[in-house]
């Protein structure tokens, strides 16, 4: 069974930011950069709040990977889980094979410094953590086979 995110607070405690601040699909950009096509998923969540692994699987991408900031991505048998907008602290690295609720990531700062060639910037000039108004989660999923974005909230009713 795969469980959707869960965001727990610095005692390991479930805070549970559940609240979807952009839905999967066609949207109004929040800010410029941001797609009108949005592939993902946004969970508005406090700086600092942890994230955990969906499922079992390995670590194959964090790096800044532009509108996306500061990105994780977990792979499985069948998905892509990309986590953005993550702090740029890491907590594990690429080829580390994670379990399923382990602590993964933190949710990332709003603004980030000494990313070499960011053009994120929000009203005031300052670097952003890719295309972002500010700290959430954005959680995007794909499929292995065909590299389709899809919508976790179409796939996994079950688990809202």
């Amino acid at each position: 069974m795969i469980y959707f995110i869960a965001l727990l607070d610095i005692y390991g405690q479930h805070l549970g930011y559940t609240t979807i601040t952009s839905f999967f699909g066609k949207r109004v950009s929040p800010t410029s950069g941001a797609s009108s096509n949005h592939k993902g998923v946004d969970i508005g969540a406090p700086e600092g709040s942890s994230l955990i692994a969906i499922a079992d699987g390995e670590i194959t991408f964090l790096d800044f990977l532009g509108g996306g900031g500061y990105t994780l991505t977990l792979t499985t048998e069948n998905y892509k889980f990309t986590y953005c907008h993550i702090s740029p602290q890491f907590l594990v690295k690429e080829g580390d094979y994670v379990s399923q609720g382990q602590i993964i990531a933190i949710v990332g700062p709003k603004n980030v410094y000494g990313v070499i060639g960011n053009p994120y910037k929000d009203a005031n000039g300052n670097p952003t953590n890719g295309a972002t108004t500010g700290p959430h989660l954005h959680l995007g999923m794909r499929d292995i086979k065909t590299n389709e974005y899809l919508d976790a909230l179409t796939l996994f009713p079950e688990l809202f």
